[in-house]
């Protein structure tokens, strides 16, 4: 399968699927484009790295978010990209990819949805107090983090916890579970109807601490 990541930061997950596939554990895929909202970002040299093609650009270019996307679209089937996986990509997903790669398109998200949807969900869940807080990968669907749910890990919020040990603690589950969640796809073990996803966990030692839709 054809994968395009989409990111907007460091990469560390677009990191751990690629390192995923060179090491073995995810197969039958492969990354075909890496398109970032941010011409800095650190992804793009992580990219450069794999040899992986990239797209950056700037929105404040284009005239409109649809013509953003219809860039983006045009450069997706160029590379021949059959799914999309969102990794800390920082923009809300407009019609104009939905039309082409709805249901076709997965999100990582840094909570246990639908609590602290949106921008800093590790900041949110260390004001609200909660002691338990996860991650979350979801398809993408015309919301902010609303689309019907695949996978979910649950992490402990600790006493002393400070934003950041919270957040390095959140990054190491998703390393591990986004490049699962993708193998999945890949082995057609995951349909989705509606709302409802049905995930077919072949392998015991996956489903582990996850909570399944």
């Amino acid at each position: 399968m054809k994968i395009a990541v989409f990111a907007s930061g460091s990469g560390s997950n677009f990191g751990a699927i690629m390192q995923a596939i060179a090491e073995g554990s995810l197969t039958g895929a492969e990354v075909v484009l890496l398109v970032c909202d941010k011409p800095e970002a650190y992804v793009l040299k992580r990219a450069a790295e794999y040899s992986v093609p990239t797209f950056a650009f700037r929105a404040n270019e284009y005239s409109s978010k649809a013509a953003v996307e219809a860039e983006i679209v045009h450069r997706l089937e160029e590379a021949g990209a059959e799914f999309i996986v969102l990794a800390g990509y920082m923009r809300l997903i407009g019609d104009t990819l939905l039309a082409s790669y709805g249901g076709r398109m997965i999100n990582l998200h840094p909570s246990l949805l639908p609590s602290f949807a949106g921008k800093d969900a590790v900041g949110q869940a260390l004001r609200y107090g909660v002691k338990v807080t996860g991650i979350t990968v979801h398809f993408v669907d015309e919301g902010m983090d609303t689309g019907p749910i695949i996978a979910q890990r649950m992490i402990p919020v600790y006493q002393d916890d400070t934003k950041e040990t919270l957040v390095a603690r959140v990054q190491e589950e998703e390393h591990r579970l986004l490049p699962q969640v993708v193998q999945l796809i890949v082995n057609g073990q995951v349909r989705l109807d509606g709302r409802k996803v049905t995930v077919e966990w072949r392998n015991p030692e996956h489903s582990r601490g996850v909570e399944k839709a």
